[in-house]
């Protein structure tokens, strides 16, 4: 129910109104006085009691049960025929004799005023590999340095950091157990990227993770020699992700968004070393403790079967 904001009676109210009159005794303009409408509002409400019950208090659809200057059903069926034939509304309001606006309402009531609602949504790109180590995403974030807080925690943007510079952070993650891998470095190089692989690579051997496919966009560094170079060394084949199409290398974003919100911009940071300082700490959480929604709720660490004494040498 949506009242007005001068609304004096709401079903309640007019329940108390009839009850005043019908149990209490009060003559109809008393109880009227007391609710603060006029005589003619309480006769309304009585009346209506009296022919429907309880149910008479309710409120009632202003829309009038006929309107014979409606567009015509069959009228309306040929509109949409014609959208469906992907014609705009001027092509429609040309071919048939109904005013633009009026195209324009009735395709918006039929939920067709846009021509992508014509076509069926693609189906989700959703894929996963069948066990840890098969493909490794990868993506960079560039993040700005700082040396206090700025706007997102003061609100006040005459306080920066100019000169401070960027910092970017190597994000991977294992397409299987979604297993994360971060490290900062000064530069999206590529060799940077290349030291961020081998790091990446060292960190997943830990937990006996050997990789098979490496993905990454086709930035330049992804595109170097050296990274190159490096990636058939280390006998990985290398995807590539469509351009202009994320969501191939979905699984990289999403961690992104994710670190993010709950480590980048989580809280209010002194300066962007004591950011830093904090990855490590997130990155154990969210491997090992952080439920994940497409993994059934549970924690990416599930999915490998650690052994032993590496579980005791991560935590120690």
């Amino acid at each position: 129910m949506n009242l007005h904001k001068h609304a004096r009676l709401t079903p309640r109210g007019r329940a108390l109104l009839v009850d005043r009159i019908l149990l209490h005794g009060l003559r109809v303009e008393e109880a009227a006085h007391a609710a603060g409408v006029s005589v003619r509002t309480a006769y309304k409400w009585l009346k209506r009691f009296r022919q429907e019950g309880p149910a008479g208090m309710m409120d009632r659809s202003s829309r009038p049960r006929h309107c014979p200057h409606a567009t015509p059903p069959a009228r309306v069926e040929q509109v949409l025929q014609c959208r469906r034939s992907r014609q705009t509304y001027r092509q429609i309001a040309q071919q048939l004799p109904v005013a633009p606006s009026t195209v324009a309402r009735l395709l918006r009531r039929a939920g067709l005023h846009r021509l992508a609602e014509l076509e069926p949504a693609p189906p989700q790109n959703r894929y996963e590999y069948a066990k840890p180590g098969q493909l490794l995403h990868l993506d960079i974030k560039k993040l700005a340095r700082f040396r206090q807080p700025g706007h997102r925690v003061t609100g006040d943007r005459q306080v920066n950091s100019r000169g401070s510079g960027w910092e970017y952070v190597h994000l991977a993650i294992d397409d299987h157990s979604r297993v994360a891998f971060a490290a900062i470095k000064p530069n999206e190089r590529g060799m940077s990227a290349c030291q961020a692989l081998l790091q990446a690579i060292r960190y997943y051997r830990t937990l006996g993770v050997h990789f098979q496919r490496v993905m990454t966009d086709n930035g330049a560094c992804y595109r170097s020699r050296v990274f190159r170079r490096l990636v058939r060394r280390l006998g990985l084949h290398h995807l590539r992700t469509r351009p202009y199409t994320p969501r191939t290398n979905g699984k990289a974003e999403r961690l992104v968004q994710t670190s993010l919100r709950e480590w980048a911009y989580a809280r209010s940071y002194a300066c962007s070393e004591q950011r830093a300082s904090a990855l490590g700490p997130w990155l154990h959480h969210y491997n090992w403790h952080r439920p994940h929604a497409s993994l059934g709720y549970k924690p990416p660490i599930s999915r490998i079967p650690v052994p032993l004494n590496n579980v005791l040498g991560i935590h120690t």
